[in-house]
């Protein structure tokens, strides 16, 4: 598994027309790892506390009290973190430029333009790792 940031999803102008080249696969969207939001803030955290480059675009659904985390494609694939789940986008409704949420009652936490690269998913499994420890051990505290 790749551990470094993919450059590749570096942030475009949102004006930029994709134009696939002959022989070229298609770009792929990024992939979105779903956590309850009391894991994904303190994982925030976590990753915000190390490199300022640690964690990608982070969408935040009230509804659901989710957090999700932009990753690159292909995490789905491989991805056994208990309590969380990561969905292939294949590209719909999901950006890393993109200024609006791809999701009606959604918003961005983190939007593409202040992080515009996806989060590594080796460190955010560190991260959410961390944090349901940090949360285990507060809730057991009470």
């Amino acid at each position: 598994m790749q551990t470094r940031q993919s450059a590749q999803f570096r942030g475009r102008p949102s004006s930029a027309r994709q134009v696939p080249q002959r022989g070229a696969p298609p770009q792929q969207g990024p992939d979105l790892v779903t956590v309850p939001a009391r894991q994904g803030l303190e994982a925030v955290d976590i990753l915000r506390r190390g490199a300022a480059d640690r964690v990608g675009p982070v969408l935040h659904d009230d509804d659901c009290d989710t957090l999700g985390f932009l990753v690159p494609p292909g995490t789905a694939d491989a991805w056994d973190v208990p309590g969380s789940t990561c969905t292939q986008t294949q590209g719909r409704g999901m950006s890393l430029v993109a200024p609006e949420p791809p999701l009606k009652g959604t918003g961005w936490l983190l939007p593409p333009g202040d992080a515009d690269t996806a989060t590594d998913p080796t460190v955010l499994r560190e991260a959410l790792g961390e944090a349901a420890r940090l949360i285990q051990a507060a809730d057991d505290c009470w």
